[in-house]
């Protein structure tokens, strides 16, 4: 049976009715469908996953290389070889859930599964929001979306100190800058002499490194718009930046600041290799620490002075108030502890022997020294 769609061309029923009856039932059905605005074109929806997906990821302007290259190994290697086959029109809910039971069964980690879920999702709601390919986004299970990552370490200011002491001198800079600066691997290492003002004490992010396998290292913007800023360094960070300049970089507004040996840009994939950080981590009790844990460790100090949201959020570089939120509610057990310290010392009995004429910043500036 044929009936005219929307657009006055005629389209097929999916099936043969054997009674008239049955074919009138079906005719009317798909007549509401049309004036609810819910009908779905048969023949677009029997466009199969594989190929919608990798159109999807071709199509989308804006992203970044490696975003590029991470959805495409993801659906490559966790979406089509279980659904790539199945047309969009066919995808329901139970299928979803049991791919990524598969993926579970698999040794396909949870963070790696949610992953894989929040690619799935977001293009099949372009098919739907968007293509009007099908009515409704089959991807609807509770929880699949969330990825249960161990908490990350957190250096104190001396561990840093102690760990920028510990890698060549050629980078103990670059350790410092990451860490009070906020910065990401790519952000830090796509620095350039022109980014840098010594004399207000700041650095200028305004382009990110991206490395891909097969491809090499690029230059391109940073992350989001909100990761072109201007961050402010202690002055010890600042101190060792310059002398870093003076030692390290070239006169000239576009060198890089921090390159290899042979003045090449730094390379993430090798970086641990070339500074020997298993050795170097292991030397300050924390083995294991990941060269992205500087940034958290960076992140965790600025939310425990008590600076605002929103300042926060600008110095990390988000657009968001998620992430910025998640560092000040990590320090919110650490201000309570304060805080009944404080009781305590306004309850102790006076110290005859307390030293009431001593500085009580000592202790934090001598911390902050040891990374000068």
């Amino acid at each position: 049976m044929r009936y005219p769609g929307p657009d006055g061309l005629p389209r097929s029923a999916p099936e043969t009715f054997a009674r008239k009856n049955d074919a009138d039932r079906y005719l009317s059905l798909i007549e509401a469908q049309m004036m609810r605005g819910e009908w779905s074109d048969p023949t677009r929806t029997e466009v199969r996953l594989r190929d919608y997906a990798e159109r999807w990821i071709g199509e989308r302007a804006g992203l970044r290389p490696r975003t590029v290259q991470l959805y495409t190994w993801l659906l490559g290697k966790h979406i089509t070889p279980y659904l790539g086959g199945i047309p969009l029109g066919k995808l329901d809910t139970a299928m979803v859930r049991e791919w990524r039971a598969k993926l579970l069964d698999n040794g396909v980690s949870v963070s790696m599964a949610a992953k894989a879920y929040r690619l799935l999702r977001a293009i099949l709601m372009t098919a739907v929001n968007e293509d009007e390919i099908i009515r409704r986004n089959p991807c609807r299970i509770k929880g699949a979306d969330q990825e249960k990552a161990p908490e990350r370490p957190v250096l104190t200011v001396v561990q840093v100190g102690a760990l920028a002491d510990a890698v060549p001198e050629r980078y103990r800079t670059l350790i410092l800058v990451t860490t009070f600066g906020c910065l990401r691997w790519g952000e830090v290492t796509a620095l350039q002499r022109q980014d840098i003002d010594t004399r207000r004490g700041t650095v200028r992010v305004r382009q990110a490194v991206t490395g891909q396998r097969g491809v090499g290292l690029t230059i391109g913007p940073p992350k989001s718009r909100a990761s072109r800023r201007v961050v402010s360094l202690p002055p010890p960070v600042v101190s060792a930046l310059r002398e870093h300049l003076i030692r390290y970089v070239v006169d000239d507004p576009e060198a890089f600041v921090f390159t290899g040996p042979t003045g090449r840009l730094l390379w993430r994939g090798n970086f641990n290799k070339l500074v020997d950080w298993p050795a170097a981590v292991a030397a300050i009790g924390r083995p294991g620490l990941h060269f992205h844990d500087l940034r958290h460790t960076g992140n965790t100090l600025a939310a425990a002075t008590g600076t605002s949201l929103r300042d926060l959020m600008a110095r990390m570089g988000h657009d968001s108030p998620a992430a910025a939120l998640i560092y000040q509610h990590a320090t919110s057990a650490a201000d309570r502890a304060i805080a009944k310290a404080l009781g305590e010392a306004m309850t102790k009995p006076p110290d005859d022997d307390d030293p009431g004429d001593e500085d009580p910043d000592d202790g934090v500036a001598g911390a902050v020294t040891q990374v000068s």
